[in-house]
């Protein structure tokens, strides 16, 4: 993907706008209307004309796990293609557009979605929704394009074949789902990428970009009748049903397992966690609370306080919950001294057993609930932020209304709920990678890596 200065100096310039175009959750909450346009596309939509711009997120169901077995990247590559010219432009004709109306459009592909983003002045709209009209329908995939834009994503892979963290991350997956879908790479390998035809490109977005699987999130200065018309104009012509292969549900692999990766550089990367909770869970918000109690941002979670501060192990060590359509896991990461390895991973592993045993403490969970419920305020603060979390909640199958729900939901949970979800995450340990220069002790317990059925 190409930029030009114009495009960032559109990027600050309407960055610092979109910092002015604040919509708190209560008046979020109040204003989401579900709009049907005439040819049944359906979006999430808050009118906001704080200023003259318009933010919309939009996915198809797929994503990453549409690749096939032995080409993973597909999606990725796809993403990276996309506004590489289209229609009757080419890709300089076409960035030049978006340039010309400092208009930004962006794809990208997560395990279980094709995701895209769209933001422009509101006086630029009828153009910028017939560039990303153009872009979905009809892709050209040239080939002077596909291997410029091939050998930036070989390049990137290259690079992270030397860097610690990325390996660790990637083998975390691997251990976790083996050959599932989950357990392979978005942005492929340095052995599938090169073996990516256009074909493959464009089997993929017929495969995948359908009406049947969109969900839209729009916010900004339009209305409801002028955002129907332009949805129909712009998603109307996309095949009514996606070909999707089925992607099976999977439970990642059960703890405790240890798999080391040796690599010759100063700092090892460690990377921890195991199965997780779905979105969809009854026990999710409470799995949420408690493993931000352990693990989450800010300088006070137990493993920033016992890893950084405690021994000064490393400089940081968080956990998140990650949940898919067919699977979940938490996971977290550190980074250390090769010779502080082996006591880094006991030191997490202390906080897990003891969190696992004992639960969080009421002033822990009191103190974590007042987070969470401020932290929205910011996360919703301007219509880009808002586009994205309003499309996130349709993709988790929330209700409209849950921005208005979510403080209470967060208060319901007790103590008792708490201390429930930590002894499911954390009871039975940890899945561990150490990617570096490892202690003896630790290339020693790395057992076989496991084989998924």
């Amino acid at each position: 993907m190409t930029y030009s200065f114009l495009r960032v100096a559109f990027s600050l310039a309407t960055g610092a706008a979109l910092a002015l175009a604040t919509v708190s959750p209560s008046q979020a909450a109040a204003k989401i209307q579900r709009v049907v346009s005439p040819g049944g596309i359906e979006a999430w939509f808050v009118q906001d004309a704080t200023v003259p711009l318009i933010a919309m997120e939009y996915s198809f169901a797929g994503g990453a796990a549409q690749d096939p077995a032995d080409k993973p990247g597909v999606a990725n590559l796809v993403g990276n293609l996309l506004d590489e010219g289209s229609g009757d432009l080419d890709s300089k004709t076409f960035h030049e557009r978006l340039d010309r109306r400092a208009i930004e459009l962006s794809f990208s592909a997560t395990p279980d979605t094709f995701r895209g983003s769209l933001r422009m002045l509101r006086d630029n709209k009828d153009e910028a929704f017939d560039l990303l009209r153009t872009a979905l329908t009809s892709p050209h995939f040239d080939s002077v394009d596909v291997e410029r834009i091939r050998s930036q994503v070989i390049s990137g892979l290259r690079h992270e074949t030397t860097e610690p963290t990325a390996l660790a991350s990637r083998k975390f997956l691997e251990v976790a789902f083996g050959d599932h879908p989950y357990g392979r790479q978005a942005k492929g390998t340095l052995e599938s990428v090169p073996t990516i035809t256009g074909a493959d490109l464009k089997d993929y977005v017929g495969r995948v970009l359908a009406k049947d699987t969109l969900k839209v999130a729009v916010v900004g200065d339009i209305d409801s009748a002028t955002l129907g018309k332009l949805l129909d104009q712009t998603f109307g012509s996309l095949p009514a049903k996606a070909q999707l292969k089925p992607v099976a549900d999977v439970e990642a692999a059960a703890p405790p397992r240890l798999a080391y990766v040796p690599l010759d550089v100063p700092q090892t990367a460690i990377s921890f966690g195991g199965p997780g909770v779905k979105r969809s869970d009854p026990d999710f918000m409470a799995a949420y609370i408690v493993n931000h109690i352990l693990g989450g941002a800010g300088l006070s979670s137990r493993l920033f306080r016992a890893v950084r501060e405690k021994q000064g192990l490393a400089y940081f060590a968080y956990e998140r919950l990650k949940w898919m359509e067919h699977s979940a896991v938490h996971s977290g990461d550190t980074g250390t001294r090769a010779d502080r390895a082996g006591d880094t991973i006991e030191a997490v592993e202390k906080e897990v057993r003891l969190i696992a045993e004992e639960g969080p403490t009421q002033k822990e969970l009191d103190d974590a609930k007042s987070y969470l419920k401020g932290s929205q305020m910011l996360g919703l603060d301007t219509s880009s932020k808002l586009a994205h979390e309003l499309l996130q909640y349709q993709i988790d199958k929330l209700p409209i209304d849950y921005i208005a729900k979510r403080d209470a939901i967060i208060d319901a949970v007790t103590l008792e709920d708490a201390r429930k979800a930590a002894r499911r995450l954390w009871g039975k340990g940890l899945l561990t990678v150490v990617v570096g220069r490892a202690p003896q002790a630790v290339q020693a317990a790395t057992p076989p890596a496991p084989q998924l059925q």
